[in-house]
């Protein structure tokens, strides 16, 4: 397995744009992902960026670094999302390197600390991440904000 950040491999694109998509969007909202994802190409800009576990040249499973996971908590930078790992590849250690590469990634771009948002209960617990403190999600929903320090 080998974890890429997209723009190194643009012509993955329209892949990850579906990966992506398929995920996490809805009928509606395809744009909103490639356009996220074009504009995380540019090389130049830290955030954002996307990323891809690949065995095979298959996406087995994603992240992405965000400046901000559309909750109130603004202030806060940067934020781990879109973690996901396809079913049939899960409880293998997929998840725990895809957070390890977040935060070598996060601590390679100069910040101190990664954000992540969930309602999971206990998944990030038990990778040593942090409660912080509750946010809001634009629908206004509660939402559980957790803070990992990098090393």
């Amino acid at each position: 397995m080998e974890i890429i950040e997209l723009s190194q491999r643009p012509a993955l694109l329209e892949v990850a744009v579906d990966y992506f998509w398929k995920c996490w969007g809805n009928e509606q909202n395809r744009i909103f992902y490639k356009d996220c994802m074009m504009h995380s190409m540019d090389a130049t800009k830290t955030l954002p960026k996307f990323y891809m576990a690949l065995e095979a040249e298959q996406i087995i499973g994603s992240y992405a670094l965000l400046t901000n996971d559309l909750i109130s908590r603004q202030d806060l930078m940067p934020w781990l999302g879109c973690l996901f790992v396809n079913e049939d590849r899960r409880n293998q250690g997929i998840a725990e390197k895809l957070l390890e590469h977040g935060l070598q990634q996060t601590k390679l771009k100069g910040f101190e600390a990664l954000y992540l948002s969930s309602d999971l209960e206990g998944f990030y617990e038990k990778k040593s991440w942090q409660y912080l403190a509750k946010g809001y999600g634009f629908s206004g929903g509660e939402i559980k904000i957790y803070t990992k320090k990098v090393d």
